[in-house]
């Protein structure tokens, strides 16, 4: 995707979903452009027509922090989404950074899941890879073992795979957050050519993926609860913490734990004895 880290193409996303009364922009008559016009982001955000103009069509380089944030404010910016802004104009000055992002996890983290035999836990890179995970992770994400080790990435499991890999029960939530993360990802990550190559793949082969990309919606995977919806047990509601290595890699630890007490903690034992049979070692790529 020519767009992935392009300043332009998110200037144009976020303007066309700024409601024009939410801002007070006084809507007259007929419209052709769904959200604000380029004069009127221009006017809230105290620049030039001709310099916004230039800014959304590449032509102008190095905007300061003051006309960022004007931006921001004006667009309606979140933190996140701010930030991804910041990085989007750094990319223009910067040299390319390495884009061989590591596979392979360090002895540290297999020794941490080695020791997690209560809750699922996995390592995902900023792809959604799933790079290694405990036996428990395994039996909650249904079929991971059956996936190829270069085909498992979460993503394309989500939009190309859905009537095998209906897992997750909140789908729609599910799937925003996941083209939200990607976006992010895209920023922090611009020079990622796989990265690059699975949004294509997956722009292609999923309408839903394209048309929640074209919103250039942007936002980091937190905390919270996640629904999933298992074969065996039914329906297990899991909080998720998520730990970013401070390596640069991308890579992050994700555990998912029920309510102590609860029906989720219940049927999370009896998937849990339901390979009682099998090695308790992380599974990973080769």
């Amino acid at each position: 995707m020519d767009d992935l880290g392009d300043l332009s193409a998110f200037l144009q996303s976020r303007r066309a979903h700024v409601s024009p009364e939410s801002v007070g922009v006084t809507v007259g008559g007929r419209r052709r452009v769904t959200g604000l016009r380029r004069e009127e982001l221009a006017q809230l955000a105290g620049l030039s027509v001709d310099y916004y103009t230039r800014l959304e069509q590449g032509r102008a380089t190095q905007p300061s922090g003051q006309v960022l944030d004007a931006l921001s404010r004006a667009l309606q910016l979140d933190e996140v989404a701010r930030e991804h802004l910041y990085k989007l104009v750094e990319q223009r000055s910067r040299r390319p950074r390495p884009t061989n992002y590591p596979a392979t996890i360090r002895p540290q983290l297999r020794q941490i899941l080695d020791t997690m035999h209560d809750y699922p836990a996995l390592i995902l890179n900023h792809r959604i890879d799933v790079l290694a995970y405990n036996r428990l992770a395994g039996l909650l994400y249904w079929d991971l073992d059956q996936v190829p080790a270069e085909d498992r990435n979460l993503a394309r499991m989500i939009f190309l795979d859905a009537d095998r890999f209906d897992l997750y029960a909140d789908r729609p939530s599910c799937t925003a957050e996941t083209v939200a993360h990607l976006r992010h990802a895209a920023g922090e990550f611009p020079d990622d050519h796989e990265l690059a190559a699975l949004i294509g793949e997956l722009s292609i082969g999923s309408r839903r993926f394209s048309e929640l990309w074209a919103a250039a919606e942007v936002s980091v995977r937190g905390h919270g609860a996640l629904r999933f919806r298992h074969p065996m047990v039914g329906v297990i509601t899991l909080h998720q913490e998520r730990f970013t290595l401070p390596d640069g890699s991308g890579q992050e630890l994700i555990t998912l734990a029920p309510e102590p007490g609860s029906i989720d903690a219940d049927n999370l034992r009896l998937l849990a004895n339901l390979g009682v049979d099998e090695t308790d070692a992380p599974r990973s790529r080769p």
